[in-house]
């Protein structure tokens, strides 16, 4: 028979070697089983505490010669219970009735028992080792002796596999914060050569997941040479050692090259060879940026251009009629009055407006110029007052109106006849109350505007027939100032026609120094329904035309444009196929639609492009086709037969 101490250096030497042999949850399979067999019992198990200590929880449990199911429990009324107080505990026999509520005794068939517990430092119990037996252990003061030799070494166990768990748990919550995160990381080799990336760099940049390890930073960087030099700079300083933040750098995604704008901070690791990188994608930014400061170079060079093109002493003419619109101009301009532009197409409506606002309090800011005859019905009230995103079908996103374009300065109406009815009880609001709501918004927007209206149509008459509203008119109307069409200030002529000639001389390139006098009379003779703006398109064409130093001004030049007389109606030339135009008779709406017609006939019925309808008339094509439609001209009806 063995000896005692023969047998407890055996059992020693067989828990040690399980012991080295395993980590983990293979540690603790074989610390039962390896326990279980030298201590000849049918049950053994190590457990640790759950529940706040009331219940313990198996991590390992030998049943009957195999790995069995492991189980949780309360603690109350067991064995183990004062083992997992933090004292050894040997029960040799009558165990089912030491411990009468533990139902499993009865299940399992057990009669012996000893436990030890499994004590952290600081006294802390943490779990314990229990075997059981179903034959009375009699020797339980040598098996505590043993069990408790191993107890440390399975604390130290439980605890470095909590310490991992807590590492790995902490590792998956920095990887996963790494690659979920709103800002781009990159982690490179201190010469910008990528190591990973998170999501969202890979986004920022234009990189597949695949081709992110070797990308070469360096290769993104815009090729400008004062991107070149900062990168230059701070990669220098970070093989140094040095931090680097908020330097701003123009790229190019890899993907399809399109620029972005970041911020870099980049902070090198302590071995040298590596460095964290960051990046805020700045795109919209600096998008933003240099879309005000071409809005700001455009509203300076508009504002030279108007002094240039439109200045209030480039209004040539010295009639009386002329004069009594620049004095007219004079007075209403240094006021905020609304004022109602009323002539003719081609008098030059939007140049006495642009006179207007010049001679203004507001001419530091903004003349917004809408042409209400060019808009779909559909987009007037879009245009003037803006969208809010999803508005309407083909709103995605939010649109700023001209009223609040036109803040502090002067908004001009042109053909503001020409808005529909329910606009204009909007637009009267604004004029009332210098408020409005986007369309499809609820916030009330306040506006500080001068409008200025213009309009070639007899009001009086939409009114009569219900398409304009009378309060609105009023509204508009405070200071009408009326544009003489050309017929009336035919004086005027003598002054125009080389001051256009020298415009376009200059502009073309040719020297014409003087106009014949037979050029002066037929353009005289001429009553020009298009007024100043066709008197403009003539001069230019003549320009073209001339082959000399002196203006002619031939029948060729006003081909198309038969002149008419007040008091008669001349006859059409001979095979132009065209209808003597309207006399003096007729009313304005019947003299434009009649001369429309005639230039429509004469280009082919074609509305724009070179030499169109629309050149000729030196309108906008959209323009012309709106007039057309509302004097109701149609090529089916009107060609010539």
């Amino acid at each position: 028979m063995e000896e005692p101490e023969a047998a407890q250096n055996r059992l020693l030497r067989t828990l040690a070697e399980a012991l080295e042999a395993e980590t983990g949850d293979a540690f603790f399979c074989s610390l039962v089983q390896s326990l279980a067999e030298a201590l000849h019992v049918e049950y053994a198990f190590v457990s640790e505490l759950t529940r706040g200590g009331t219940h313990f929880r198996s991590l390992a449990f030998w049943a009957s010669g195999r790995l069995g199911e492991n189980f949780e429990v309360p603690l109350a009324g067991t064995p183990c219970e004062a083992v997992l107080r933090g004292e050894a505990a040997a029960y040799p026999d009558h165990l089912q009735q030491l411990f009468p509520e533990d139902a499993g005794l009865v299940d399992w068939g057990v009669n012996g028992y000893v436990g030890v517990p499994m004590v952290q430092r600081g006294g802390r119990v943490i779990g314990h080792f229990a075997v059981l037996s179903e034959r009375p252990l009699l020797d339980g003061g040598r098996v505590l002796d043993v069990m408790r030799i191993f107890a440390a070494r399975a604390v130290a166990e439980i605890e470095r596999a909590r310490a991992e768990k807590a590492l790995r748990d902490s590792e998956r919550q920095l990887r996963d914060l790494y690659e979920e995160a709103p800002i781009a990381y990159v982690y490179e080799g201190s010469d910008s050569r990528f190591l990973s990336a998170n999501r969202a760099a890979q986004k920022l940049l234009g990189l597949r997941p695949d081709e992110v390890r070797g990308t070469l930073g360096r290769s993104l960087v815009a090729s400008t040479p004062e991107t070149q030099r900062r990168v230059a700079e701070a990669l220098a300083a970070i093989q140094r050692g040095e931090e680097r933040s908020g330097i701003e750098l123009e790229l190019r995604r890899k993907d399809d090259g399109q620029p972005i704008w970041v911020q870099w901070w980049s902070k090198p690791d302590l071995d040298g060879l590596h460095t964290r990188t960051m990046l805020v994608d700045i795109t919209d930014r600096v998008l933003a940026e240099q879309e005000r400061n071409r809005l700001q170079q455009q509203n300076l060079y508009l504002r030279e251009e108007i002094k240039s093109e439109y200045n209030f002493e480039e209004i040539v003419g010295q009639s009386a009629a002329l004069q009594k619109v620049l004095k007219d101009v004079d007075r209403v301009a240094a006021t905020d009055a609304s004022v109602l532009i009323i002539g003719e197409t081609g008098t030059g409506k939007e140049l006495v407006a642009r006179a207007i606002h010049a001679r203004s309090p507001r001419k530091d800011k903004p003349l917004i110029k809408v042409n209400c005859a060019a808009l779909h019905p559909g987009l007037v009230e879009s245009e003037l007052f803006g969208h809010e995103k999803g508005a309407f079908t083909g709103a995605t996103e939010r649109r700023i109106g001209r009223f609040e374009l036109a803040h502090a300065g002067t908004l001009f109406l042109d053909e503001v006849g020409e808005i529909p009815p329910e606009i204009q009880v909007k637009l009267l609001r604004v004029l009332q109350e210098r408020e409005f709501e986007r369309a499809g918004g609820s916030t009330t927007i306040r506006v500080d505007v001068r409008v200025i209206a213009a309009t070639n149509r007899d009001l009086a008459r939409a009114i009569a027939d219900g398409k304009f509203r009378q309060d609105l008119f009023y509204r508009l109307n405070v200071f009408p100032v009326r544009i003489p069409p050309l017929r009336e200030r035919k004086g005027d002529l003598r002054l125009l026609v080389p001051y256009l000639v020298d415009r376009y001389a200059k502009r073309i390139g040719r020297r014409v120094t003087h106009v014949s006098a037979a050029t002066l009379e037929r353009l005289a003779s001429y009553d020009w329904p298009g007024n100043v703006r066709e008197l403009e398109n003539v001069i230019e064409r003549a320009v073209i035309l001339s082959s000399g130093p002196e203006l002619e001004v031939g029948s060729d030049v006003l081909r198309g444009v038969a002149p008419w007389a007040p008091a008669q109606a001349p006859t059409a030339a001979v095979g132009s196929g065209l209808e003597p135009p309207l006399g003096a008779s007729g009313s304005l709406d019947d003299i434009e639609r009649r001369h429309i017609v005639d230039t429509l006939r004469a280009t082919a019925w074609r509305v724009e492009g070179s030499g169109g309808a629309a050149e000729r008339l030196g309108v906008n094509p959209s323009t012309l086709r709106s007039r057309m439609k509302k004097l109701g001209i149609s090529r089916s009806r009107d060609a010539a037969s």
